[in-house]
């Protein structure tokens, strides 16, 4: 029996020596299961996947630019693309799930005031951009930077600019005082003609006369919004409002105006200056063809009109195994070379900045103007808080139309704002 247990106490000093000896696995990286933090780290850190999966903008001339751009990248690089068409509106309720799941993207394309809430629901991993940062628009690079980190290589920059009729207006206004001038010549409500319509009463367009005149939606440092310091109701809020209410006053803008009704008095040739976006060029082209212009916005007391500018960026996935990889593809994506091949493929202004003011835009009489106004622009808010701002200060802007008293007005929005930013947060 001794002679059992002396045998038995040495296999297991043995096994206890053998023990120590062995690696420690978590330490080392290494790891029995391959779907362990371990491997996924490694995969992220260094690792080249054999395919990286992307949702493309379900676009068909989107999805064909960045297709081409997908062949390119495989070529040099030897990672295939796995490419799937998904609606920008439904990829982040799909990410939700299909994330956690392991189905979801390495890299997905989302517009910019949607980064907030991307990444408060833990779906958008911060992105180094490294000395590719300097390639890119300083309005882009302010709106991929949330709570002071960068989400998204920017790839699309958009705004809004001055349309003008040359049959109506021999050059486009550059001050508000011309814009004013042309308005009281050209304004003759009972027969339906106008010297210069805009959708007033919506804020996305008519910001840009709060924005010259001191105003701000949320204080913004270091890309970090202060939700806490609205600045729709102070002096220059009150400025610009009062501004747009003159508009009214004077019946420059009816009250009852929408986009319908703004674009067919256009296309018709009833209005001298409207303003829109670049996505109106085709219909107004067709109507009016070269006498058809744009420009940027008229100056207000001499100080360049800030216009929301959206940015669509491509997104690396919280959910990623392959990030630097995915980084990778999104810098490639939104080079000089691919940026141009995308914008003459589908139409959209590059956000990389020498794509921006490159030929194949700079010659484009009826876009350079829109390239042009991003200099001037200011990024909507990312801010999950921005979706309270929306309707309230909308409807100031009727209130305004309609002639009450803008500062009453304002201060009331801003106070709704204040409350609804409270009530979402608990």
């Amino acid at each position: 029996m001794k002679k059992y247990l002396s045998i038995l106490a040495m296999v297991l000093l043995l096994v206890g020596v053998l023990a120590a000896c062995a690696p420690d696995r978590e330490e080392s990286g290494e790891s029995t299961d391959s779907g362990g933090d371990s491997s996924s780290d490694a995969a992220t850190e260094g690792d080249q996947p054999e395919v990286l999966k992307v949702w493309v903008n379900d676009d068909e001339d989107q999805t064909a630019a960045a297709t081409q751009v997908f062949e390119k990248f495989t070529e040099e690089t030897g990672i295939e693309i796995e490419a799937t068409p998904m609606n920008m509106l439904d990829a982040v309720q799909a990410l939700d799930l299909d994330g956690p799941a392991g189905n979801g993207p390495d890299l997905f394309f989302q517009p910019h005031d949607r980064i907030g809430d991307l990444v408060n629901r833990g779906l958008a991993a911060p992105i180094d951009l490294g000395d590719a940062e300097g390639e890119y628009s300083e309005t882009a690079i302010k709106a991929v930077t949330f709570d002071g980190a960068t989400y998204g290589a920017p790839l699309v920059v958009e705004t809004y600019a001055t349309f003008y009729n040359k049959d109506l207006v021999e050059e486009a206004p550059a001050t508000m005082d011309e814009l004013m001038a042309i308005a009281k010549e050209q304004t003759d409500a009972s027969a339906q003609t106008y010297g210069f319509l805009m959708e007033a009463a919506n804020f996305y367009f008519s910001y840009p006369f709060f924005g010259a005149n001191g105003a701000y939606v949320f204080n913004n440092e270091g890309g970090t919004y202060d939700v806490t310091d609205i600045g729709l109701n102070n002096e220059g809020a009150v400025a610009g409002g009062q501004l747009i209410q003159s508009w009214y006053e004077n019946e420059y803008i009816p009250v009852e105006i929408n986009p319908d009704i703004m674009n067919g008095l256009f296309t018709d040739g009833k209005v001298g200056v409207v303003i829109s976006g670049p996505w109106s060029i085709p219909t107004y082209s067709e109507a009016l063809g070269d006498s058809l212009g744009t420009a940027i916005l008229p100056t207000v007391d001499g100080t360049n009109a800030t216009s929301f500018v959206g940015v669509k960026s491509w997104m690396v996935s919280e959910y990623s195994e392959h990030k630097e990889a995915a980084t990778e593809l999104a810098l490639f994506l939104t080079n000089e070379e691919n940026s141009t091949l995308y914008y003459e493929q589908a139409g959209e202004l590059p956000a990389n900045q020498a794509a921006l003011e490159s030929e194949a835009v700079t010659s484009n009489e009826l876009i350079a103007p829109f390239a042009e106004q991003i200099q001037y622009g200011t990024p909507m808010p990312s801010t999950p808080e921005m979706q309270q701002v929306w309707e309230p200060i909308n409807n100031a802007l009727l209130f305004i139309a309609q002639g009450d008293d803008v500062q009453e007005v304002l201060d009331e929005a801003v106070q709704t704002i204040q409350d609804n930013i409270e009530m979402s947060q608990q």
